[in-house]
């Protein structure tokens, strides 16, 4: 497992009515402040603060194809030559990352290959190299960019 500190994060977020929407510098607009959202927020503003990530280069919930399904990934980074480098699976803190998230990933791995997953509920944070699938290998601190 690997400890992300989020203590030091400022979400931007705003209160209209009954709603709460935190502002995503990714899609640049205010999403609904879910649990799931709100782990999938400080997990991008901790990627470009902390580990200098360039936001740029990150796609937020899109859309794709997995079989005959239409699924939404929550976070792809792509490399400086804009190739999917890491796919990363939030759930929200009252869910466990299980075999069950991970299978979820796989799924999106399928379709959208990466060199890195990443599995976090906020609490806990999982990440391999899966450069070699038939080894990914677990590791005890998220790569640099």
């Amino acid at each position: 497992m690997i400890p992300l500190d989020f203590s030091g994060i400022a979400l931007d977020i705003r209160h209209t009515g009954e709603n709460t929407t935190v502002f995503d510098p990714v899609r640049k607009k205010w999403i609904l402040l879910t649990p799931e959202e709100q782990v999938r927020q400080y997990l991008i503003q901790y990627l470009i603060s902390v580990m200098n990530y360039p936001p740029g280069l990150f796609s937020v919930e899109k859309s794709i194809a997995v079989g005959k399904r239409t699924k939404r990934f929550d976070l792809v980074i792509f490399d400086r030559a804009h190739q999917p480098w890491m796919l990363a699976e939030c759930k929200a803190p009252g869910v466990p990352v299980t075999t069950k998230a991970l299978h979820q990933l796989l799924n999106y791995h399928s379709v959208i290959r990466c060199r890195y997953w990443l599995l976090t509920n906020g609490h806990q944070t999982f990440c391999a190299d899966a450069s070699d699938l038939s080894a990914a290998n677990w590791l005890p601190a998220l790569p640099s960019f």
